[in-house]
């Protein structure tokens, strides 16, 4: 049995999906059902023994002492968190309440329930921790990539609550011993995005004929990890990561988002065509958000040298694959998109 906290969201509802499929051990799901977590996500698993579903907040002590001492998981796998930029900088509070205060209460009673372990089960015991390279803050045109020894430079309240998320796993590890692993991804995409991050968003906006908001000149550069990749990276560092190591995971694709924009504009021009010409037409540049940072690179060959874990999916591959499903899956997105979801699209890129 293994935890995962966060598993209706974006990444965490991918690999539930993925473990479920690909393991016979049983998850049970934490998540708090916010906005961005939605069950729609995890329709496939209704009535499946081996998917557990609890809705609760990773602040909630009591809550979490319940289900450790129920369920006695081997492993926590910890995805909650509050994850978009755009929403730390008008919201901050709620980031340091679930990324700093949620990850030390969940910190905390994964010390009782490890230390409450027989000798074997603790040596076997992991609690993997999911972050992201907007802790090492932005890099130059020309700069190396992040590696995990890169210092931390957060520059939005997102990643710096990411930050002292981290560095609080870390001090676990240090000072307790507790048996942790860290990853650091690059950008995801795919499947069961919520739209308000940039492929999802273009997706839906091109399909309902709504402009496509590109901030400052687009010129913006990430690297782009489909999320399935990240789902089998993390399944390899949970087996065989050494306690107390971050790993790196990246799909080695850099691209401005310009040009990713301009991607998914072709890709439904050959798959959707809309009679009113190239949804190219669509775009639009848009004020840029403040301390926008300008380029992230992840150096992932830590973890194919010690693990031998590299992406399965190249970007052109990959994209495709999430257009389509955007395509064939246009009742979840109907779904995902509430009042207030529309609400937060005005507010943040202006009728």
């Amino acid at each position: 049995m293994i935890l995962v906290t966060g598993g209706a969201g974006f990444i965490g509802a991918n690999f539930v999906l993925d473990w479920v499929a690909s393991t016979d051990e049983p998850v049970v799901n934490l998540d708090a059902l916010t906005y961005a977590g939605n069950l729609e996500s995890l329709t496939s698993l209704q009535g499946n023994p081996r998917h557990v579903f609890v809705k609760g907040d990773i602040t909630d002590r009591a809550l979490l002492d319940r289900l450790l001492a129920e369920h006695r998981p081997r492993a926590i796998v910890h995805f909650a968190a509050e994850s978009h930029v755009d929403r730390s900088i008008h919201g901050p509070g709620d980031f340091i309440r679930t990324n700093v205060n949620g990850t030390f209460t969940l910190l905390e009673a994964a010390r009782a329930h490890w230390l409450s372990l027989d000798a074997d089960a603790k040596a076997a015991f992991r609690f993997h921790h999911v972050s992201t390279d907007e802790v090492y803050g932005s890099l130059s045109p020309t700069a190396p990539a992040f590696t995990e020894t890169h210092p931390y430079e957060p520059n939005s309240p997102y990643s710096a609550s990411k930050a002292a998320s981290d560095h609080l796993v870390r001090a676990w590890f240090h000072t307790y011993g507790m048996p942790v692993v860290t990853t650091n991804c690059s950008n995801n995409y795919g499947p069961y995005h919520f739209p308000e991050k940039l492929i999802p968003l273009m997706i839906v906006n091109a399909l309902a004929g709504k402009p496509l908001p590109v901030y400052g000149d687009g010129q913006q550069v990430r690297d782009w990890l489909y999320v399935k990749d990240h789902c089998s990276a993390i399944r390899e560092v949970l087996a065989r990561g050494t306690p107390g190591e971050t790993y790196n995971v990246g799909g080695w694709n850099e691209k401005p988002n310009l040009e990713i924009v301009h991607t998914v504009c072709a890709l439904l021009d050959e798959l959707k065509p809309d009679p009113a010409g190239s949804y190219k037409r669509l775009i639009t540049f848009v004020t840029d958000r403040p301390g926008h940072d300008r380029r992230y690179a992840i150096d992932a060959r830590k973890l194919e040298r010690e693990l031998g874990w590299k992406p399965a999916e190249t970007f052109e591959t990959g994209i495709r694959k999430t257009v389509q499903w955007y395509l064939e899956n246009a009742a979840w997105v109907a779904n995902v998109q509430s009042g207030s979801y529309r609400d937060w699209v005005s507010k943040q890129y202006g009728a």
